[in-house]
């Protein structure tokens, strides 16, 4: 957790940014009967019933200190997929960078070894050698900026019936764009001093014996 805490402590360096990544599932959903518009006084009315059009899977990389997102929404959540977005993370949005300090979860599709299941070795080699990696602790997902991020696209976007993934990228596009405009930020308040008062007694039983 500390090292976690201690990374988002730093001050911003263009060279080796701190990078929140994460991934949500999505279902994709469609109405059985049309919608009522919305009208004045009136609100827009849909029935209960819907259909399920399957599911898909939204990709983020979260830049606290400038206000920078970057989403994708892809059909899976594989090793392939993490390893396609995380490349084009680096060559498009990111290309002139020493190192991306990347914080991120646990999962056994996140790592490095995504790279050499997906591309060839000297491709694989290459972003590699281009993260850091600062995993947050199991059960500890609130530790990731990323999640505040989560929370803000799915009340704004995602709370509604989608019916299919080209719908979807539409929709997050255009809420990235304008929050992406507007630099949208997070203004993380817990240290690593206020983790070690409040945690005391976990601190204690995490490193008894």
């Amino acid at each position: 957790m500390e090292d976690v805490l201690d990374l988002y402590e730093q001050p911003y360096d263009f060279k080796r940014p701190v990078i929140c990544f994460d991934e949500r599932p999505c279902q994709l959903l469609s109405d059985l009967i049309v919608p009522l518009p919305m009208k004045p006084g009136h609100v827009r009315k849909e029935d209960y019933h819907y259909k399920r059009e399957g599911t898909c899977c939204l990709l983020i990389a979260f830049e606290p200190l400038t206000g920078r997102r970057v989403v994708q929404v892809r059909s899976r959540r594989t090793k392939h997929d993490y390893a396609h977005f995380i490349k084009t993370l680096i060559e498009k949005h990111y290309p002139n960078v020493a190192c991306i300090r990347l914080v991120q979860d646990n999962l056994n599709t996140h790592s490095a070894g995504a790279f050499y299941e997906t591309f060839d070795p000297e491709t694989a080699h290459g972003l590699k050698n281009k993260f850091k990696y600062h995993y947050i602790p199991k059960k500890a997902s609130w530790l990731n900026m990323v999640e505040i991020e989560l929370s803000v696209l799915s009340k704004q976007c995602l709370d509604r019936r989608i019916p299919n993934i080209a719908e979807l990228t539409k929709e997050i596009k255009a809420l990235v764009h304008k929050r992406n405009r507007a630099r949208a930020t997070v203004q993380w308040r817990f240290t690593t001093t206020q983790a070690r008062t409040k945690l005391h007694s976990r601190y204690v039983a995490a490193y008894k014996n």
